[in-house]
């Protein structure tokens, strides 16, 4: 079974601007490797930081570096008009496997409302780019874009929630779920259930995260459910964190977790971890 990652960070210069990540001033491709050899974990899907300017760059490289360890899931500024023209082609860089964006505040937030980035969704879906959004307060927008593009792959972050940026924890932080479940009809919206513990105000197992959990695999299915950590978030080890789902989780067959903890994410968003 491979274990693949669908989110980390990695930067080699300034503080996150997010400060539930550690406050270091890097933490880079070969210091993450390390710990995801102790932790039994194969790959990780690579959310470059907008904290880091050459983020992309240390990303591309961490690709070329280390084979079969990383990808990428990138972006491209919203508010430029050759954005659009991009995204036919935005796959062919090394490792690049998609888009990912944050609407949780203004502007952004906005443009997703007013309907003004349908450009986005257009160019994307035509050039079979898939997009991962953290846009807790916008689910149900999501569902109507998502309607109008069934050809595009959406991926919702984080279980839905904000991740680092709440410090709710536990039931306060999941009020959001029926929003999500609501959106599982939906063939072409997969969830990453990232940063688990994160939610949690309990140690190891994070009993209190597992209900949920469970709600979404039971709507979406393992095949849209995607294991992954945002690690320099996390309250534990990237070993627990896999722990979590391998081993605390009885509802979960062999098969289930075979998709959920790495097959799945490659297959959704095209990643072939052999070339």
């Amino acid at each position: 079974m491979q274990i693949v990652d669908a989110q980390i960070h990695l930067w080699g210069t300034g503080l996150p601007s997010n400060l539930s990540h550690r406050q270091v001033t890097s933490f880079t491709p070969a210091e993450a490797v390390g710990l995801m050899d102790e932790g039994g974990v194969d790959a990780a899907v690579i959310h470059p930081p907008g904290w880091d300017p050459r983020s992309t760059e240390m990303a591309i490289k961490a690709v070329q570096n280390y084979p079969g360890r990383f990808a990428i899931l990138g972006s491209l500024p919203l508010d430029e008009a050759s954005s659009c023209s991009r995204i036919a082609t935005w796959r062919d860089q090394p490792g690049m496997l998609g888009l990912r964006y944050v609407f949780l505040h203004d502007p952004e937030k906005q443009q997703l409302h007013d309907g003004e980035l349908e450009w986005l969704w257009s160019a994307a879906e035509d050039a079979g780019v898939p997009i991962s959004c953290l846009a807790t307060d916008s689910l149900a927008v999501l569902g109507e874009v998502a309607r109008r593009h069934p050809g595009l792959r959406l991926t919702i972050d984080h279980l839905g929630g904000r991740g680092g940026m709440t410090t709710l924890k536990d039931a306060a932080a999941m009020i959001h779920i029926p929003e999500l479940l609501a959106l599982a009809k939906l063939p072409n919206v997969a969830v990453k259930a990232t940063g688990a513990p994160g939610y949690s105000s309990e140690a190891y197992p994070f009993p209190a995260m597992h209900t949920y959990l469970q709600q979404i695999f039971d709507a979406f299915g393992p095949k849209r459910m995607f294991w992954g950590t945002d690690i320099t978030k996390m309250p534990c080890s990237w070993h627990e964190c896999v722990g979590m789902f391998t081993e605390e989780l009885p509802w979960l067959n062999a098969e289930d977790k075979r998709l959920i903890m790495g097959q799945a994410i490659c297959d959704w968003w095209g990643w072939d971890r052999s070339v």
